[in-house]
């Protein structure tokens, strides 16, 4: 009797212990903690002025209000040029994204691909093109939408983002992927870091820039103001977009400016091209895009001849032409007269700001003593195309214009100077995730980054509480009989004693 009452107990004592096991399990949802969550994916076209980009990002599905927690798949750079080169041939618009919507069916899982949320954003190259031509600009969204609309996504939409918007993605993306808007510790509590965390974004593109930040004082112009409430939190961003001074535009500007002011009506002496290059281009290709001011006669099938002369400061002489610097009274400003509160902060700068001076080797947080010095040696060197063998000839051609249109705009257009430079990271990516306005946008229109703070996780699933509450009553009643076993072993030992 004794060793079976051992045994009996023996037995409850085992089976409490595991029903407790069961119950800190069922707590903790075993499902969540050893398998991976459900994984859900977006795809963002960016169809900028020089080409489309798709990029294909993903983020656990548990975690879809969270920050920093979207990583990037994929990106795919559409063959041919922007989509708004194919005015005159709207279909080939379309065309031209299934080889990255093709890559894209292969990355998702088939029976995730009709849950995607997929979006196309055009940008100041569709911006243009409606302002020369609507119907067109209708026509080239048209296409796009229907050749998106073929393949088995989620398809929301495309459309022309305004300049401002365009800022303000980038800059929601760059601050989202730093986490300085939100934080979540690990008891699940949000916090938002200080405002000075917050930093700035700047934008290079073919056909416009961007500059938006956190000023930290009243933006007294609302077309430059943007108001964001973002995880509980109000800011007041500062973001202009200056269309036309992207980098294509802007060397666009400053060959007619050179073609304008060069003695000779059929020649162009090219301060910012090497010594040795020469091309032949015509009026019509030089005057074909809105931001050029063409001359009162111009004649379409005039031969330019282009002859570098790789001379650094009558370059930097020539892009400075393109710029107007003169502030009204009482008013600070940036360039052409825009309203312009002081830069404060750091600054990430990005796109065609990045790929620039990457070349040259100035990312790294170098002075702007030896970013000038750089410059200006690159620029007086000879042609000499053997020197870069594996590089694209007119992107060698435009080094030195670019970067010292760089250069000019970051300096006397935005008001940096030798001090608030260093103040300027030269990204590609951040966590692994190209810098721009697409993560921004996908976040925005998917409701990704809640107006308010989300609340902190404290309670159980409904599943998990009636699991919980079964195991807690088959525990109390196994030890309840545990103790009555123990119990009545005692009167038996009491009983045979006597």
């Amino acid at each position: 009797m004794d060793y079976k009452a051992k045994t009996v107990a023996g037995l409850l004592a085992a089976t409490c212990v595991f029903s407790i096991i069961a119950l800190i399990l069922s707590v903790v949802n075993v499902k969540d903690v050893f398998l991976p969550p459900i994984t859900k994916y977006g795809l963002v076209f960016d169809a900028g002025s020089t080409h489309t980009a798709l990029y294909i990002y993903r983020w656990p599905a548990d975690k879809e209000n969270g920050t920093g927690i979207v990583s990037q798949v994929e990106a795919c750079t559409a063959p041919g040029s922007g989509i708004s080169s194919y005015a005159n041939n709207p279909a080939e618009a379309g065309a031209i994204l299934k080889p990255c919507l093709d890559k894209a069916m292969k990355i998702i899982p088939a029976e995730q691909q009709r849950d995607t949320p997929t979006y196309l954003g055009a940008t100041a190259g569709m911006r243009l093109l409606r302002e020369q031509n609507s119907t067109k600009a209708e026509r080239v969204l048209a296409e796009v939408s229907k050749a998106i609309g073929e393949y088995p996504v989620d398809f929301r939409g495309a459309q022309i983002l305004t300049g401002n918007e365009e800022g303000s993605f980038g800059w929601i993306t760059i601050n989202y992927l730093l986490e300085t808007l939100v934080k979540c510790s690990f008891t699940g509590e949000w916090t938002h870091p200080p405002a000075e965390d917050v930093v700035g974004a700047l934008d290079l593109g073919g056909a416009s820039t961007q500059i938006t930040f956190l000023p930290g004082t009243t933006i007294d112009d609302s077309s430059t103001r943007s108001l964001l409430r973002l995880y509980g939190a109000n800011y007041s961003i500062y973001t202009h977009s200056y269309l036309c001074y992207g980098q294509n535009q802007a060397l666009k500007m400053l060959m007619a400016s050179l073609h304008q002011g060069s003695p000779s009506p059929q020649q162009i002496s090219h301060p910012c091209y090497p010594v040795g290059y020469q091309e032949n281009i015509t009026t019509s290709d030089l005057y074909n895009s809105p931001c050029v001011r063409a001359p009162s006669t111009p004649s379409p099938a005039q031969v330019l001849t282009v002859i570098g002369t790789g001379d650094p400061a009558a370059c930097s002489t020539a892009i400075q032409k393109l710029f107007n610097f003169t502030c009204g009274t009482n008013r600070t400003c940036g360039f052409n007269g825009v309203y312009q509160l002081p830069v404060r902060g750091q600054f990430f700068a990005f796109s065609g700001l990045y790929h620039n001076l990457h070349f040259l080797n100035l990312t790294a947080g170098q002075s702007l003593s030896l970013v000038n010095d750089t410059v200006w040696q690159f620029c007086i060197i000879s042609w000499e195309k053997e020197e870069f063998p594996t590089m694209n000839r007119t992107h060698l051609r435009d080094v030195c214009a670019a970067s010292s249109y760089i250069l000019t705009l970051l300096l006397q257009g935005y008001k940096f100077n030798h001090t608030t430079w260093l103040d300027i990271h030269f990204v590609q990516q951040v966590a692994n995730v190209d810098v721009g306005w697409t993560l921004g946008y996908m976040l925005n229109l998917t409701n990704m980054i809640p107006s308010e703070t989300p609340q902190r996780v404290v309670g159980l699933q409904r599943s998990n509480w009636v699991a919980a509450t079964v195991l807690l009553a088959v525990m109390i009643i196994l030890i309840f009989c545990l103790l009555t076993v123990i119990c009545c072993q005692k009167n038996s030992s009491g009983y045979e004693s006597l």
